[in-house]
């Protein structure tokens, strides 16, 4: 039998459950894989051996009573460290936050335990989870795989790194303005950001997030196959009453005509020859498998949604996030508040009713729209991913990567799901689509996203390349 951490979520767990192989040999191969390979990317900053296989031994002892052990049953998962796991710090990449321990599991990480998942370890992310690059003073710095030379993402780099390096067969991530979805593009993997409401999540451990977070901010997660990303979806929007925005919405919507959109620059972001290639490679794909696809000049409202995305996300507290910021002493969550300072602020009343109000414009226009179109095909970045680090060198490159997210920065701010796969590599650089769809229409998402993923991917898991 192959290496069993190579294998799928699903191939993984439909093995486990008829008894060919047991929870504990599948988490010992995650263990393994974990200790060959995270000392080179940094991905995982905190794992329990013996609380791993303490759990897979659960599994097992649940499947010879004869139970259900759930969908995703003795698969090894990763968590992001910005969510809170019952025994471990919630860091978020924070000193300040290194001796928070977690009393009780945010919902996320409970239904993940539900599904039959093991707990494999926990995974890095940039300070406050600001950049879409994953360093900070707390746990360092984590590497691409693919290319050290690269951004792994953020701020579910460690994420994106783990899954695609095999540590761990499916990875949590958090997605507020592109954090599940650009290191599953950096990383050369797939990522979906569910509909707002779709998979609960709070953590005891710290105070209720304002307004903006509670409806822009995600969990969702990583994978290496797109039905991975639909059985973990499965998994993770189970029920959980302590989430005041989660909604019960069926996981399969009605049937829709195979009709989607492409946009190569909308609202007028300037994409390179690479990404647009892979776009349109994308959409080709997509005729192949007997969509209808329609190249269209722009789509609804991408800018204004920027704007007031992070006008909500940074704005809202500005001066207390800077000051908090400043006893962190982390330089990148620094240049973030500060080089967005002129966005942001200032979010007095007007404005932050006046972003209340756009945004339920702004939604309606995007739903109408998908009352045409079953899905939006656009680029993920207008470049790709970056060299690591480039939002710190100067000013000019600092806009620049706040200019080619557009496309990840705006979907949040209308609550919708995002889904991005990796469709190929230019050199080692990976590359990708970005499919977006009506609220709670996740399923079209993945179909158009398992079509796309079955004209080639790049080869994952791999070892790391320096």
């Amino acid at each position: 039998m192959q290496d069993l951490w190579r294998l799928s979520a699903a191939d993984l767990a439909t093995l486990v459950k008829a008894k060919k192989v047991s929870a504990r040999e599948a988490a010992k191969a995650g263990l393994d894989r974990l200790d060959a390979v995270n000392p080179a990317l940094n991905a995982v900053i905190d794992h329990r051996p013996e609380d791993v296989l303490k759990q897979a031994d659960a599994v097992d002892a649940a499947i010879a009573r004869g139970e259900d052990p759930g969908v995703l049953a003795g698969v090894p998962v990763t968590i992001k460290a910005n969510v809170d796991q019952e025994g471990f710090a919630t860091t978020n990449g924070l000193k300040l936050q290194r001796d928070l321990i977690a009393r009780e599991d945010n919902p996320v990480v409970a239904n993940f335990r539900k599904a039959g998942a093991i707990l494999l370890g926990r995974t890095n992310c940039p300070a406050f989870s600001y950049r879409w690059f994953t360093t900070n003073l707390v746990h360092g710095d984590t590497k691409n795989p693919r290319d050290a030379s690269l951004t792994p993402g953020g701020s579910s780099g460690g994420a994106g790194s783990a899954v695609a390096a095999g540590i761990g067969h499916i990875a949590h991530g958090t997605d507020i303005a592109g954090s599940i979805r650009y290191p599953a593009y950096a990383c050369g993997v797939h990522g979906l950001r569910p509909t707002l409401g779709r998979i609960p999540a709070f953590n005891p451990a710290l105070p209720e997030r304002p307004i903006g977070p509670q409806i822009m901010a995600v969990s969702g997660p990583l994978a290496r196959t797109v039905n991975d990303l639909r059985i973990s979806l499965e998994a993770m929007s189970a029920r959980d009453i302590r989430d005041p925005w989660f909604v019960p919405a069926p996981l399969q919507g009605p049937a829709r005509p195979k009709r989607a959109a492409l946009c190569l620059n909308p609202d007028g972001l300037a994409t390179t020859p690479e990404v647009k290639a892979a776009v349109i490679d994308a959409g080709k794909r997509l005729e192949r498998a007997g969509w209808t696809v329609e190249t269209i000049e722009n789509a609804p409202p991408m800018r204004e949604a920027v704007e007031w995305q992070i006008k909500l996300w940074l704005g809202d507290g500005y001066e207390a996030q800077l000051e908090m910021a400043e006893r962190e002493g982390d330089p990148g969550a620094l240049a973030c508040l500060r080089g967005n300072r002129g966005r942001v602020t200032p979010m007095d009343q007007a404005n932050f009713a006046k972003a209340l109000t756009r945004r339920a414009t702004l939604t309606r226009d995007w739903m109408l729209f998908f009352e045409q179109y079953a899905v939006l095909l656009t680029p993920v970045s207008g470049e790709l991913p970056f060299p690591d680090h480039l939002d710190r060198k100067d000013e000019e490159s600092f806009k620049r990567v706040w200019e080619a997210q557009l496309p990840q920065i705006a979907i949040p701010f209308m609550g919708l799901p995002g889904l991005v796969v990796s469709t190929g590599l230019v050199g080692k650089a990976p590359v990708g689509v970005h499919i977006v769809s009506g609220r709670y229409r996740e399923d079209l998402c993945l179909l158009a996203g398992e079509a796309i993923e079955a004209g080639g991917v790049p080869p994952s898991p791999i070892d790391p390349v320096g």
